[in-house]
């Protein structure tokens, strides 16, 4: 079942903005019907911290800034200028509130449901439809139950919750399902603690986590400047909580008594490994004993109690003479909690144990990270409180081994050096030799004086935005206007090369890098030329590496796809499971559709990449019978049959040209009526402009 819904408003930070912005340019609309922001988190490398980096990323990008800014302004969208700090917490601070229903192009929207809001990560496509006043549709979703009892203590923390049910989930576990929260324990959280909790929860795959109403996000709301948000949601609380005897699909229940600190990785954040087994599984599976570098912050983690708490260690440390072995990075999440945590002390104790402030930004996390301290291919260990440690994913080094914790845990880790380190009962060696041990990390989950919100970051959108000029340049390779994708033919697709057979994960960074890439994502050509660089080939279990077909040749994967759209051959990718996890990114959708490329066909699928893929006027499609996989080389070439017939629940077949014969596959698709009228007419956006077009004349 779809469910149409119409949500309360939109964000989007500028990587993915770009996309958005110029889709919706293209529908021809006035301005936005729903209130919409953006947020410029995601262009600022970080390299010699905060203050340089950030005029570094103003000069850079400043035709980026310049367009997002004028666009924000004529279309009515409110624009947070670079050092604002991250989407998810400026949108916490901000504009999160208990009941509310929002879409956010970026896959950790989700972060909003701290504050009980249902906050679901899309593609810009999907934002496009809600700031054009359609309703946005979602697969009618599952609901998995996560029944905390018992309350944090110690060295546990709201993080330690979400690491542990990935452990039990799996990064697939949560697909098409929202988590719902509940049970005694939640009162012994902070309000961003469960924040952190809901981010996270896109690691799972989850459509969105949330919690209930409850004080603990009256008293965030108060602090923010919200209290009569708070006094709604209080007079409302019991609409904003589930009903006696709901049913959930699957429950999990958790003790927060007994609950021991995660660290979870390498390479993936559902490997969950509780902190008192993590020294045998470093020596067991060999991984790098030695911390390289430590970072906290990031959207997940970087809330007033998470510096807090981080600096409590910091200072034990430092009343013992002892500073970090391991570098040590920490990103503020907003301007608000940078001028915060410097006016009370945070900051400067951070710092004096080897701290580097970087600027209010996603930086490493996402990639932005010009390292220095090690060699590409060099076998390094870190450990982040971010949300995400795929392969290359923080520094573009596929043998950096990452590991996702609480921030706490990160800042004994690297004061310590090294993995195999247990803050809860191991001894570290004092400025005279003398052994200590670690005190449990403390701290309040809200500044005593209130917050400092610092600097002013916010441009307001124009009240008549109709004389504004948009800002591009012709001559720029950072910014391209679209043109509308062609409308299908009507016939079955015949005679299909494979480009790629993709073994093993392939999430949206494999499909499309971020990291140097981020420049790009208003060009949707140059862009296209990271087109499944990542993904890793199962003919030679190589990267970036395929064979042409017509030429024997072998080459890198974008360069294939263009060659063969240059012949006028269409081509297919075939892929494992949860094809497409990770990032919200719709360029890993709408990079294949520039190139040529017809179908993606794997054993399944991530929801918001399915989503994207739809929308583009591919066809997402999975294996009836998963091992089928098994019978396709990427050496072959495939017609897909069954679309002159094509209607919702109907059968696919994948013919595969064998020398010795054709192979015929069954495949299964998820389209409904209105999706596959996004196919016919080439994408949703050629659909929503006939739309606006026909309500026009009409």
């Amino acid at each position: 079942t779809y469910l149409k819904l119409r949500p309360d408003r939109v964000a989007m930070q500028d990587a993915t903005a770009q996309m958005a912005v110029l889709q919706f340019m293209s529908s021809g609309l006035p301005k936005t019907r729903v209130p919409t922001t953006i947020h410029c988190d995601h262009l600022i490398e970080a390299y010699q911290g905060g203050p340089k980096d950030l005029a570094k990323a103003k000069t850079t990008n400043q035709e980026v800034y310049d367009f997002l800014a004028s666009a924000g302004q004529k279309y009515g969208m409110g624009f947070w200028k670079p050092g604002s700090g991250i989407i998810h917490q400026i949108i916490f601070e901000n504009y999160a509130f208990p009941g509310g229903l929002m879409i956010g192009t970026d896959s950790h929207t989700p972060n909003a449901g701290g504050l009980g809001m249902l906050a679901i990560g899309v593609g810009g496509a999907d934002a496009v439809d809600v700031m054009a006043g359609l309703p946005w549709e979602l697969k009618a979703p599952k609901v998995i139950g996560v029944n905390l009892t018992g309350k944090l203590n110690g060295w546990s923390s709201a993080k330690d919750v979400i690491l542990k049910v990935a452990g039990i989930l799996t990064v697939s576990g949560g697909t098409d399902a929202i988590v719902e929260y509940f049970g005694e324990g939640v009162e012994s959280m902070s309000c961003t603690g469960m924040g952190t909790i809901c981010n996270m929860g896109a690691e799972i795959g989850a459509t969105t986590s949330f919690f209930p109403y409850n004080q603990r996000m009256a008293e965030f709301l108060e602090s923010t400047g919200r209290a009569d948000i708070a006094q709604t949601a209080n007079h409302y609380k019991d609409f904003l909580k589930a009903d006696a005897g709901a049913h959930y699909d699957q429950i999990i229940n958790i003790d927060l008594n007994t609950l021991e600190p995660h660290v979870n990785g390498p390479f993936t954040p559902d490997l969950a490994t509780p902190i008192s087994q993590l020294a045998e599984a470093v020596k067991k599976n060999g991984w790098p004993d030695e911390i390289k570098v430590g970072l906290i912050g990031s959207c997940t983690n970087s809330s007033y109690e998470d510096m807090q708490r981080s600096a409590s260690i910091a200072k034990q440390a430092l009343d013992k003479g002892v500073k970090s072995k391991a570098g040590f990075m920490v990103t503020p999440g907003s301007e608000q909690i940078r001028a915060t945590i410097a006016r009370d002390g945070q900051m400067e104790t951070l710092g004096a144990i080897g701290g580097e402030v970087l600027a209010n930004a996603c930086g490493p996390c996402i990639g932005q990270w010009k390292r220095t301290d090690v060699e590409k291919g060099q076998r390094n260990s870190i450990v982040s409180s971010y949300n995400r440690n795929f392969a290359r994913r923080n520094d573009g080094n596929e043998a950096t081994h990452a590991f996702v914790t609480s921030p706490e845990i990160v800042t004994a880790l690297s004061i310590a050096g090294r993995l195999s380190f247990n803050p809860l009962k191991d001894t570290l060696v004092d400025k005279d030799g003398k052994p200590f041990r670690f005190e449990p990390p403390s701290g309040d989950s809200l500044p005593s004086r209130g917050f400092d919100a610092g600097e002013d970051t916010y441009q307001a959108p124009a009240e008549d935005g109709s004389g504004v000029t948009v800002k591009i340049a012709a001559s720029s390779d950072r910014l391209q206007e679209l043109k509308a994708f062609t409308a299908w033919d009507g016939k079955n697709y015949e005679d299909l090369q494979v480009l790629i057979k993709a073994k093993g994960k392939c999430t949206t960074d494999h499909i499309s890098m971020a990291g140097p890439w981020l420049k790009y994502r208003g060009h949707l050509d140059n862009i296209s030329n990271n087109l499944l660089i990542g993904a890793t080939n199962a003919e030679n279990g190589k990267a970036n590496t395929v064979k042409n077909q017509f030429t024997g040749e072998f080459g890198a994967v974008p360069d294939v796809a263009r060659q063969y759209k240059q012949k006028g051959v269409g081509w297919v990718v075939i892929g494992d499971e949860n094809y497409g996890e990770g990032s919200s990114r719709e360029h890993a959708a709408l990079e294949p559709r520039h190139l040529g490329g017809k179908a993606i066909i794997t054993k399944s699928f991530a929801r918001i990449h399915e989503t994207n893929l739809k929308k583009q006027g591919m066809l997402p499609l999975t294996f009836v019978n998963k091992a089928d996989y098994e019978k396709i080389s990427g050496d072959d070439r495939v017609s897909i049959l069954g679309l002159d017939t094509f209607a919702p629940g109907s059968q696919i077949t994948l013919r595969v040209h064998k020398g010795q014969g054709n192979v015929d596959i069954p495949l299964k698709h998820t389209f409904n009526e209105g999706q596959i009228q996004w196919f016919k007419k080439g994408s949703a956006l050629n659909a929503i402009k006939e739309e606006i077009l026909s309500g026009a004349r009409a």
